[in-house]
C-alpha cells in the first residue's frame, strides 16, 4: 500500500482551479519531493491530503485513510511542518515541545529534546524572543520528534543557515532509514536532489512530471569541439548500434558536438576516441535542467528515463521538439532511443 495516493484530485475555488486532476503515488518508505514555483499547488495538495482543505473531486488516500472522511485519523499518523508554522509566543521552547508531544498520538518529548539539542537550540527562551531561524528550529524539533509514520515537511530549511540545513537533511534521511515516509516540499533544488528518491513537478495545479532521482543521476551531457576539419570532408558517423540504449540525442553545429547520454559512460569512451574531438566536457544532468524545461520553456532532449509524466505535457513537449527538428537548418544529427524514453 502506498503512503499517499491520489486519483484525478481536483480543488477549485470558484472559477480558479488550484489542483487539476492530479494523480500521484508516494510509495511507503521513500522521501518524495514536491517542486514548483509559488502558486503551483504544492501547499494546496498538502492541506488537501491532511483534510484541512476539502477536495472538489477525485480521490485521495493517506496511510490507507480518506482525509475527507476521517481527517483526524490521517493527522494522527502524520507529523506536519507547515511552511508558515506559528508557535505560542508566550511559551518557552521546552514547554512548546512538551505541548506538541502531548497532543500528538505519536509524540515523543525525549526525541524532540534530542532534535533541539542537535540543532543547538536554546529551549529556555520564550518563543516571542526567538529569531525567525530559532522558531523554525523549534518547529522542526516538534515535528521531527514525533514517531509518526508519515512526515510532511513544507519548506523545512527556510530561514536556516547552511550548517543547520545539513542537519535537517540528515534527519530526513534518518527518518527514511527508520522506515518512515517523508513528503518534502522545497524551492531548493539541490536539497531535493540530495535526499529524495523521487520528485513531482507541479505547474499551475497540474502534475507535469514525476522524476526518479537515481535515474537522473545516470544522465550526462557531453560537450566537445571538432579538433580538425575532418568532418567537413566526410559524413559524420552514427553511433554504434550497441550504444543505442545509452545515447539519447546528438546535436552538431559549427563544430560543436552536444551528446546526451544515460547510464554508465565507460562503454562510450572508445567511440568518442574515434571522433577526433577536443575540449571534451562532461556535465551531470540535474533537477535544474528538468525544472527549467517545465517552467522556463527550455528544451530537454528527450523525456526523462524512468519517469512518470502527465501524458498531455509529454505529448506537447514531443510535438514541439519534432517541429523544431523539422524546421531547423542546423547541421545536426539526432539519435533516437525508444527504449530510453519514458512511457
Amino acid at each position: 500500500m502506498d503512503a499517499v495516493s491520489t486519483e484525478r484530485l481536483t480543488k477549485r475555488y470558484g472559477g480558479f482551479v488550484a489542483l487539476s486532476e492530479l494523480t500521484l503515488r508516494v510509495p511507503r518508505g521513500q522521501i518524495f519531493g514536491l517542486l514548483g514555483p509559488n502558486g503551483a499547488g504544492k501547499t494546496t495538495l498538502i492541506r488537501t491530503l491532511l483534510g484541512y482543505v476539502h477536495r472538489s473531486s477525485g480521490v485521495a488516500r493517506v496511510m490507507g485513510l480518506d482525509p475527507a472522511v476521517d481527517s483526524v485519523a490521517v493527522r494522527a499518523k502524520t507529523s506536519y511542518l507547515p511552511g508558515d508554522a506559528r508557535l505560542p509566543r508566550n511559551m518557552r521552547g521546552a514547554a512548546v515541545l512538551k505541548f506538541f508531544a502531548d497532543i500528538q498520538p505519536e509524540g515523543d518529548l525525549r526525541r524532540g529534546l534530542q532534535v533541539a539539542e542537535r540543532l543547538d537550540l536554546d529551549l529556555k527562551r520564550h518563543v516571542g524572543f526567538m529569531s525567525t531561524g530559532m522558531r523554525q528550529k523549534l518547529a522542526i524539533a516538534a515535528v521531527m520528534g514525533s514517531r509518526a509514520p508519515l512526515l510532511i515537511l513544507d519548506e523545512p530549511t527556510a530561514n536556516l543557515d547552511p550548517t543547520v540545513r545539513g542537519q535537517v537533511l540528515a534527519m530526513v534521511t534518518e527518518a527514511k532509514h527508520e522506515g518512515r515516509t517523508v513528503v518534502f516540499s522545497s524551492h531548493v533544488l539541490s536539497e531535493i536532489e540530495d535526499v529524495c528518491d523521487s520528485a513531482a513537478f507541479l505547474k499551475q495545479g497540474r502534475l507535469a512530471l514525476v522524476q526518479s532521482i537515481p535515474a537522473l543521476r545516470q544522465r550526462h551531457r557531453i560537450v566537445a569541439f571538432e579538433a580538425s576539419d575532418r568532418w567537413s570532408r566526410v559524413e559524420r558517423p552514427d553511433p554504434p548500434v550497441s550504444l543505442a540504449g545509452q545515447i539519447t540525442a546528438i546535436r552538431v553545429h559549427n563544430g560543436q558536438w552536444v551528446i546526451d547520454t544515460q547510464g554508465d559512460l565507460a562503454p562510450l569512451l572508445p567511440w568518442f576516441q574515434t571522433l577526433d574531438l577536443k575540449n571534451l566536457r562532461i556535465e551531470a544532468f540535474g533537477l535544474r535542467a528538468v525544472y527549467d524545461s517545465i517552467h522556463c520553456d527550455t528544451q530537454l532532449p528527450i523525456a526523462l528515463s524512468d519517469a512518470q509524466a502527465n501524458p498531455s505535457t509529454n505529448a506537447a513537449r514531443e510535438s514541439a521538439q519534432t517541429a523544431e527538428a523539422d524546421d531547423s537548418t542546423d547541421d545536426r544529427v539526432r539519435f533516437g532511443n525508444p527504449q530510453g524514453a519514458a512511457s
